[in-house]
């Protein structure tokens, strides 16, 4: 992987990390459709740039991550990032296979992408429009539907916790808030993982030459994903989630008739 090929893939990153449409898919097909390698770095960059991403999360409600008066806050998000540590754990070795087969993604894609055709119309009548109203039950429950986007790559994490919380009657916006805030301990985890498995069996990856490249990744899916974070609130208080589901449909389509139907596959 190069400086251009980090940029480019840290761009959609910064985009799709918090849209309902799979940032991690996203990557595996362009990495695929780019010729990248699929060695360690490429893995590692891959999760370590989402956290760089999800920091923006902590930029933005800075007030309500370090207002430490607040104890349930915190104690919320540690009991839905649960599931995910452990589902993680155990199915490690699926995950990473899944992860380097764009047709499981593209399939994932276009599944969830129905299912964000009818979300709206499945939870009209929301009864929690803060995160203070939301019990450890239900975020232990939020924390069970982040699991379906680790054992099924493309699903998308983000869709999957606010399609969580929106069935767990919070609202819109409250939901994908919760979304982003419960990813910040979920990645933060994923990295550490990561990083000490890099190190452990392939120390050589972390050389200068790919640290430099993971620093102007990271930068970068900084930067957008601050913006992509305003960007969805905004629209999701405003409309719904069908134009994603559109999207996930059509692009998971396209790849699959790539796959199919392209000469080199015959």
């Amino acid at each position: 992987m190069d400086y251009i090929q980090a940029v480019f893939l840290a761009v959609i990153e910064g985009i799709t990390e918090f849209l309902p449409v799979s940032s991690t898919g996203h990557m595996v097909i362009f990495s695929s459709f780019m010729g990248i390698e699929k060695d360690e770095f490429t893995k590692l960059f891959e999760i370590v740039i989402q956290l760089a991403a999800i920091l923006s999360v902590v930029v933005i409600y800075w007030r309500k991550f370090f207002d430490f008066k607040r104890l349930g806050f915190y104690v919320k998000l540690m009991i839905a990032v649960i599931p995910a540590l452990v589902i993680g754990g155990l199915f490690k070795k699926h995950i990473e296979k899944m992860m380097e087969t764009p047709v499981v993604i593209a399939m994932m894609l276009v599944i969830g992408g129905v299912l964000l055709l009818f979300v709206d119309k499945w939870f009209t009548n929301p009864k929690i429009t803060d995160e203070t109203q939301i019990t450890n039950k239900k975020a232990l429950t939020i924390g069970f539907y982040q699991t379906l986007a680790i054992v099924f790559p493309g699903m998308s994490r983000s869709a999957s916790t606010i399609i969580g919380g929106m069935e767990q009657k919070l609202d819109r916006k409250t939901a994908a808030e919760f979304s982003f805030f419960l990813a910040v301990p979920t990645m933060l985890a994923a990295t550490v993982k990561s990083i000490f498995d890099v190190y452990k069996h392939s120390p050589e990856v972390l050389n200068t030459g790919n640290m430099g490249i993971l620093a102007v990744g990271n930068i970068v899916a900084f930067i957008v994903s601050y913006a992509s974070i305003k960007f969805l609130i905004s629209y999701l208080t405003k409309n719904g989630f069908r134009i994603f589901g559109y999207y996930r449909i059509l692009i998971g389509l396209i790849i699959l008739s790539i796959y199919f139907f392209a000469p080199t596959n015959k």
